[in-house]
């Protein structure tokens, strides 16, 4: 699973139309978020760090709901930007998070497990775990 890392306003309208994941590495104001929904129609996911979150406004946080696009607290732990433009979530952590559905974990366990070992925020493990096929 790939995310996509954005690091600049005007990267947005440079993005592949299919981007089903976005990490924004920047403050978005409101028309960003539209520029980016509207570049990226089939964005399932914004992932913002956890400072951005507090200012995105509530009228975008509606806009999203209604898109059916999910905003996502998290941050891509030690991704350099200047060597892959995506951040990817090894196999390994969605083999884990299946061995644990195997196991009959709960969603919450499982969140709070994986979030805690892989850096990975639970919203993300969310989203990985609504998306993934269970074996």
């Amino acid at each position: 699973m790939k995310i996509r890392v954005v690091s600049s306003r005007e990267e947005i309208f440079t993005l592949n139309p299919n981007e089903r994941i976005v990490h924004l590495a920047f403050r978005p104001s409101n028309k960003d978020i539209f520029g980016l929904v509207e570049t990226c129609p089939k964005l399932e996911v914004i992932q913002l760090p956890k400072s951005y979150m507090a200012t995105v406004s509530k009228s975008i946080e509606m806009f999203l709901e209604m898109q059916r696009m999910q905003l996502i607290e998290g941050d891509v732990w030690g991704h350099r930007k200047d060597i892959n433009e995506y951040y990817t979530i090894p196999s390994s952590v969605i083999e884990r998070i299946t061995e644990m559905k195997i196991e009959g974990k709960s969603l919450e366990e499982i969140e709070a497990k994986i979030s805690r070992e892989r850096k990975l925020n639970p919203g993300m493990v969310a989203y990985i775990l609504t998306k993934e096929n269970p074996a």
